[in-house]
């Protein structure tokens, strides 16, 4: 059949209908663009919301789903979890659809998943859960199938090992994952209750019994298959769909693939897309505007795999999911031993390669296409090439095989060509002239150094190394070899020929590896612009020498080869001498996370003190928390997105927006011209100024918003400013100060008021003229850190009547977004309304940084009158949004030969972008933790520098967390010069309470207060750190290529409670609504005040009070309801808040009192629900509304906790994996331990993702580069401790605290600097061995470890060059 003059598949054509299911609801689609995916359907066209978009890359677990389809050949369906930010809908026709609203829900019962995450509070900002759920449902689908013993009853067939590696893909910012893990393993069939940690099921100690009965019940009973029986009827067939003037194909056979693509679209300039998971898309993020799309999921000759004794030949359309599998296959009788460990290891290395519900959709075939086209950091590629694999390929009439080192030499695959197949040979030992075929072994490695070890992350390099070998009198003899390396700087992976020829024939010994790794070093090199270039060809000598050394003879005869009579056992042993050596990789990443809590709940304001679930949790698991995006848009709505300017300092002669057939209905440009002249271009506001919404004629940094373009949806918007042309002109002006440097320089500075100026301590001069020794002009250098909360900014605004508008925004200041929307606007602030109902995740990010998003929806819609939104994609928010304050540090320090510092002066310069924003706050807060030390006298010049970056804002524990790393930095040096351990010159530094009250003054509070030097004794007993430093010693002497390290420290940190609203409001059936001037942005403020509301309003004495907790609901904020809210953050929102409510309710107790009292003499004892009754019918006021100011004496208040931390490096690959971290942290009396316990582990998680992981990387111009999930690696569940112990004391009473409670959200973030402190312990281990090497005599010197420490900093600290330093010294 002919369409348009193409020839088409004749089955089906001209078909326009998709028929599939969502949740068991029939959905039928005639006619919606190809480029849809099922996110955007399921969040714009159903009422099925659980899905999130958060990245759109495939990179955050946020949308999964799971998918159910029919497989006829099996007669069975297939369940699997698929990201659906990537999935095209109409790739989902015949499918079943299941999201976590679908599991289970409020009305119709929430599934056990959504139960246990709520009970194990692995939910806090709740964002991710829903993906969380679905991972971990889809894990559960399929075990379930799967020929495994029958679990005992409440279990399922997942191994504990299975159960948390299937959430490994999906990222949370707020919990730490801990929880979240142990939710997951409660479902184990091996799982031993008791390991699990603290969860609303039951207490420690609890017999096995109890627990089982009180755990919400799961049973396997067949509601897996989310199969409607309308789709079983269905058979796929060759389709063709005609949706919004484009085409999709779902050919049959290969001559109908061939046929659409020799047709004469490709000559009417049609543009063709081939499709099969379409998750290249996560990578390439492209504009290209197609016509036709090609699915080629149903054609046999690509989808099936075949294996023979030549080897396996995989159609290019099978999942890597399934390639996985099938490498895995036990039984194969074709295969001898080497060839099936070689798909062994083949398998495990393509298991860390994206994430499970990636590998459930990408194909091989696809994988490898992308990177013969486009350079993709392919692992495939790289050890598929190590094993001699071949490709299939079409083109045309022409069908050719070649092997995958010919396959990349070529000029990118044409339109027209197909790769049909990939073929991995069955392989054997060849033998040699020197040997022959029946002594010789198959040896296969491969390797990857990633950020996360589970995978989630591109690799800095990767390798396979594939060697035919043989035993020898002499040695080891290496009769063949084939090395590929991969990702490393270069556009495709490479085979190392030359390595490869010099090592053929030859037997191993020291002196054969010491050339082969230097000719290693000299072939691998990455191009000019790679980032951490040296590091990569460091890699790539460590990593052979990692394959090969342990079969090399160490022993007396260095050269000579191995001693006669070992040949036998050659293999055995060295496998023995890998992990002697610490050079052994594990054949499989096995994850098993674990920890203990220990929590005290107080019974004295009850139900304060209980750790009760987090409220809403359940809700937030199962998808129906509603967030903003999640509100449905109303009719008329149009969508917005930003353009950002690329320059750092230039004119802005225009902005033209690119015409592209794939852009429609764009409505409106609103830029600063479009402000009234009674508004003012203003995006947000402090006390010290304001920063403009857009750049004027001039723009004053990269990412700053210049214009927001408006659309009918927000594809149409984000693509329209995607593909927006700004003209810049830079003549005649002055170069941008892009460095704090040039900030000085230039006299750059923001002005710091007097009371923001913290106070200096003692005489600098005379601590110095005191000190024994001084380390003079000293540098720190800290980068910036991007917030990475879930939910990125986005704002719903809508037109009300009488000129006013109603604004939903995310945001942690809704009462400062609200006067600057007037301010804006031009309109009184009475016509303006901020809505505010939970946040997913804000860290401070959503402080002041949230109000240009919601200001420009709110300019649209006033302008254009009708409702306007946004959602911004991931790369805007990096872009625009800022972070961390980059800072850089110079020091003076004085100290006596014991380790007691007697002077400290710092120069510090911070960098604060384009405006001040809250940065003059960062002097105050900074020195606040630095000072957790006894410095003797302090002094300090500080500059908050203006310069040509985007504006950076609050970060969780803005300044501390710098603060209290100088702090450590500083003792580290001075342990390092005195050749003194690091924790004695901490522990001699800590304050007595005389000091502290010297460096704090009214903050340090009384004596009894400060906890701080018990609590470092108890975690030092606790931890066992005496002996564990004495066990990693041994460690370190006995392992070469691994070293461990561990580091104590302490922190002090000052916080301010802040003046709060609140209003308490008691219905007529005896239930109770609360408002409240703090926002709930995941940090478990809603359940803290339901507790106190209970409690206080339990004091009337009524019958019918103890659960009056369930009958609390806080609700949404209002600016209109409940004004002067202030501000969210800073860790006391959630106690004053309390405490306001507090003020509430004694106030309707006190009005409820007279009442009761005469009740209880007609009654003798009073019920609530009568008694609010009758007060309704007396006319009671039951709304009582209050403004929590704190006393001036119990403003600020100090908290105290220490760490532990334990970590173990690799110092080939500079690898950091941190084995166990041991927290204790004082909570005063803790208004709900769970909650507290959550925000410790979190905040320790995101700590350790600023010391160890997320490299903020901007371009010259100052343009973040580090702009999505590719790019920026948060904490995963494959980066927290193995181990972590997490104590919170209860310190008792603390009189000027509500309730005797104490801070808990930030204070703990700054903990996670033992982990940084750890690994330089490591390092230094390290770097011991290399001076032993480089024959250097004398203490090592001091160095600097960077912050973050990510591998190629370690590697580096460690030394580039250790292998060709240990070789050396074995030949000399």
């Amino acid at each position: 059949m002919e369409e348009n003059g193409t020839t088409t598949p004749p089955s089906k054509a001209g078909n326009s209908n998709l028929v599939f299911a969502v949740n068991g609801e029939k959905f039928e689609v005639a006619n919606i663009d190809p480029s849809t995916t099922l996110l955007q359907f399921l969040r714009y066209h159903t009422r099925f919301k659980s899905a999130k978009l958060s990245c759109g890359e495939g990179g955050c677990g946020a949308c999964v789903v799971m998918l159910s389809k029919y497989n006829p050949e099996l007669g069975q369906v297939e369940d699997f979890s698929v990201s659906s930010c990537l999935t095209l809908l109409c790739s989902v026709d015949n499918c079943s659809i299941t999201t976590s609203d679908g599991l289970g829900n409020s009305k119709d019962g929430f599934h056990p998943i959504h139960q246990r995450f709520a009970g194990f509070h692995a939910s806090q900002c709740g964002y991710c859960t829903p993906g969380m759920c679905m991972s971990f449902f889809a894990a559960l689908a399929q075990a379930e199938k799967a020929n495994r013993p029958e679990p005992p009853p409440g279990f399922s067939k997942l191994t504990v090992v299975e159960a948390e590696k299937a959430i490994a893909g999906n990222l949370c910012r707020c919990t730490g994952y801990r929880p979240i893990a142990d939710a997951c393993k409660s479902f184990a069939a091996d799982v031993d209750l008791e390991d699990l940690g603290l969860n609303s099921f039951w207490r420690k100690g609890e017999p096995k019994e109890v627990k089982l009965r009180r755990l919400p019940l799961y049973t396997p009973d067949g509601k897996f298959s989310r199969f409607p029986e309308f789709l079983r009827g269905r058979s796929k067939s060759a389709m063709i769909l005609h949706l919004k003037g484009k085409s999709w194909y779902s050919p049959t056979t290969i001559e109908d693939v061939k046929s659409l693509l020799n047709s004469n679209m490709i000559e009417d300039n049609m543009q063709i897309r081939l499709v099969v998971g379409n998750t290249g898309m996560g990578y390439y993020k492209e504009l290209d505007n197609y016509d036709r799309y090609i699915d080629l999921r149903y054609v046999p000759e690509l989808s099936t795999i075949r294996k023979n004794h030549r080897g396996i030949e995989i159609g290019a359309a099978v999942t890597i999911s399934k390639v996985i599998s099938c490498l895995k296959e036990e039984g194969n009788v074709y295969y001898s031993s080497d060839s099936k460990q070689v798909f062994e290891k083949l398998a495990d290395h393509m298991e860390k390669i994206a994430s499970g519900f990636i590998r459930n959709s990408a194909s091989i075939g696809g994988n490898l296409v992308m990177a013969q086209r486009k350079s993709f950091p392919s692992d495939i590629a790289t050890i598929l090439l190590a094993v001699g694999s071949l490709v299939s390929i079409t083109s045309g009439h022409k069908h050719e095989s070649l092997t995958l080192e010919e396959f990349f030499s070529r000029p990118p695959m044409d339109s027209r060509s197909v790769l049909l197949s990939v073929h991995i040979p069955s392989l054997k030992p060849k033998g040699s002239g020197y040997s022959n075929e029946s002594n010789s072994k198959l040896i296969f490695e491969t390797y990857r150094a990633a950020p996360r070890p589970l995978g989630n992350a591109l690799p800095y390099l990767n390798a396979a190394f594939l060697a035919d070998v043989s035993p020898q009198v002499n040695g080891l003899i290496v009769n063949d070899i084939q090395l590929a390396f991969g990702v490393y700087g270069t556009k495709h992976p490479t085979r190392a020929r030359k390595v490869e020829e010099y090592l053929s024939g030859k037997i191993l010994t020291a002196s054969i590896l010491y050339e082969a790794v230097k000719l290693v070093k000299a072939g691998v090199i990455p191009e000019t612009g790679t980032s951490h270039a040296a590091y990569r060809t460091s890699l790539a000598v460590g990593l052979l020498f990692q394959f090969l050394f342990p079969y090399v003879n160490v022993g007396s005869a260095i050269c000579d080869g191995l001693s006669n009579g070992f040949a036998g056992n050659l293999l055995k042993d060295s496998s023995e001498n890998h992990k002697e050596n610490s050079l052994h990789q594990s054949a499989s990443s096995k994850l098993l996370s674990s920890g203990k809590q220990e929590v005290k709940s107080s019974k004295e304001h009850y139900p304060v003190g209980e750790p009760t679930t987090k409220s809403g949790a359940a809700i937030q698991a199962s998808g129906e928390a509603v967030f903003v995006d999640d509100i449905p848009s109303p009719p008329n709505c149009l969508y917005g997105a930003f353009i950002y300017s690329t320059k750092p300092l230039a004119r802005i002669k225009g902005v033209e927006l690119i015409p592209n057939n794939r852009i429609t209905g764009v409505a409106a440009l609103i830029s600063y011209k479009d402000i009234s002249e009674r508004g003012e271009n203003v995006g947000s506001m402090t006390k010290r100024g304001f920063e403009p919404l857009f750049a004027d004629e001039f723009t004053r940094c990269a990412g700053e918003p210049i214009a927001f373009v408006v659309a009918e949806s927000q594809k149409s918007a984000d693509l329209a400013a995607r593909s927006a042309l700004v003209k810049y002109d830079t003549e005649n002006l002055d170069p941008p100060i892009l460095t704090v440097e040039e900030a000085v320089e230039k006299s750059s500075f923001f002005e710091i008021p007097a009371f923001l100026y913290p106070a200096q301590v003692g005489d600098f001069s005379k601590g110095m003229a005191e000190a024994d020794h001084r380390i003079l002009s000293a540098e720190i250098k800290l980068g910036s850190q991007y917030y990475f909360y879930m939910e990125t900014q986005t704002a719903l605004a809508v037109p009300d009547e009488d000129n006013c508008i109603l604004v939903y925004s995310s945001t942690q200041s809704a009462e400062h977004m609200h006067i600057t929307i007037a301010k804006c606007l031009g309109i009184p602030e009475h016509n303006v309304r901020v809505i505010t109902r939970r946040v997913g995740g804000g860290f401070g990010g959503k402080l002041m940084r949230s109000m240009p998003v919601a200001t420009a929806c709110a300019l649209a819609a006033y302008k254009l009158r009708c409702p306007v939104r946004t959602y911004l994609n991931r790369k805007t928010d990096m872009i625009m949004i800022g972070g961390r304050h980059p800072m850089k540090i110079t020091y003076n320090v004085g100290f006596k030969s014991s380790g007691k510092v007697t002077a400290l002066h710092l120069d510090i310069l911070i960098n604060a972008g384009l405006s001040a924003e809250i940065s003059p706050i960062l002097p105050l807060t900074l020195i606040g933790t630095l000072k957790k030390y006894n410095w003797g006298a302090l002094s300090f010049d500080i500059k908050v520098c203006k310069t040509n970056h985007s504006t950076k804002s609050i970060m969780r524990a803005p300044g501390e967390v710098q603060g209290s790393y100088i702090a450590d930095a500083i003792m580290e040096q001075i342990a390092s010069m005195l050749s003194m351990e690091v924790d004695s010159v901490r522990n001699i530094n800590l304050h007595t309470f005389e000091s502290l009250k010297v460096f704090y003054g009214e903050a340090a509070g009384e004596a009894l207060e400060y906890t701080l030097t018990d609590m470092w004794e108890k975690l030092g007993a606790s931890s066992r750190l005496v002996q564990r430093t004495e066990m990693i010693e041994q460690f370190n002497r006995i392992n070469t290529w691994k070293k461990r390290g561990i580091s104590r420290v302490p922190i002090v940190y000052g916080v301010a409670v802040v003046s709060t609203p609140g209003k308490v409001s008691i219905l007529s059936d005896g239930s109770i609504v609360v408002e409240v001037g703090g926002i709930e942005i995941g940090q478990g403020l809603w359940t803290k005040v339901k507790q106190v509301t209970a409690y206080a309003l339990s004091l009337i004495g009524c019958n019918g009070t103890e659960n009056l907790v369930e009958k609390v609901r806080v609700v949404q904020s209002d600016t209109l309801s409940l004004v002067q809210g202030g501000y969210t953050g800073r860790s006391t929102k959630s106690e004053s808040s309390c405490e306001a409510v507090r003020l509430c309710c004694n106030l309707l107790v006190e009005r409820l009192a007279p009442l009761k009292s005469k009740l209880q003499e007609q009654m003798g004892s009073v019920n609530w629900e009568v008694l609010i009754v009758q007060a309704y019918s007396q006319s009671v006021n039951l709304a009582a509304h209050s403004y929590y100011v704190p006393a001036s004496n119990s403003i600020h208040y100090l908290n105290y906790g220490a760490a532990v931390g334990e970590v173990e490096i690799n110092i080939l690959t500079g690898e950091t994996k941190i084995l166990q971290a041991d927290i204790i942290y004082d909570c005063g009396k803790s208004m709900n331990p769970a909650v507290d316990l959550g925000q410790i582990e979190g905040a320790f998680a995101q700590g350790v993702g600023f010391f160890m992981l997320e490299e903020f990387v901007i371009n010259a111009d100052g343009l973040t580069i580090s702009d999505g999930t590719w790019t920026y690696k948060i904490p995963a569940i494959d980066n927290i401790p193995m181990l972590l112990n997490v104590e919170v004391v209860n310190s008792g009473h603390q009189e000027k605290r509500v309730l005797s409670s104490k801070a808990s959200g930030e204070p703990p973030l700054v903990l996670a600097a033992s982990v940084h402190c750890a690994t330089r312990a490591a390092i230094k281990e390290a770097r011991k061995q290399l001076n032993t090497w480089s024959r250097l005599d004398g203490p090592d010197s001091a160095f600097d470890l960077d912050v973050p420490a990510i591998m190629p900093v370690v590697k580096k600290a460690c030394g580039l060059d250790n292998v060709e330093k240990y070789l050396e010294s074995l030949l000399h």
